[in-house]
């Protein structure tokens, strides 16, 4: 899969014409490996449970996501607005959240 392009601002990057946020460039590759796998792990969560018909672990990976999102910078306070500490609590704290 090719890398998708980036906003010169490095911010955003562009898939099939729309914009979402890049993931903090700050957060080292392991813990930044660690959350797209934890990440991945509820997206598909969420859709065990949608097929199980299972409102409540559906609530529940979805947090999971938006918890992992929020860590790797893609959601929340944009990680540009954030200081180098401010930045390495926010995907440590989502590291711990979710195991």
């Amino acid at each position: 899969m090719a890398e998708p392009e980036r906003t010169p601002d490095g911010r955003f990057i562009v898939v099939d014409g729309r914009r979402w946020r890049a993931t903090d460039p700050e957060i080292p590759e392991e813990a930044a490996a660690r959350l797209r796998s934890l990440l991945m792990r509820a997206r598909r969560d969420v859709g065990a449970a949608r097929r199980g018909q299972d409102a409540e672990a559906e609530r529940d990976a979805r947090a999971r996501v938006h918890t992992a999102k929020v860590a790797l910078g893609e959601r929340g306070t944009p990680w540009w607005e954030q200081d180098s500490a401010e930045r390495r609590r926010r995907w440590e704290h989502g590291l711990d959240v979710l195991g």
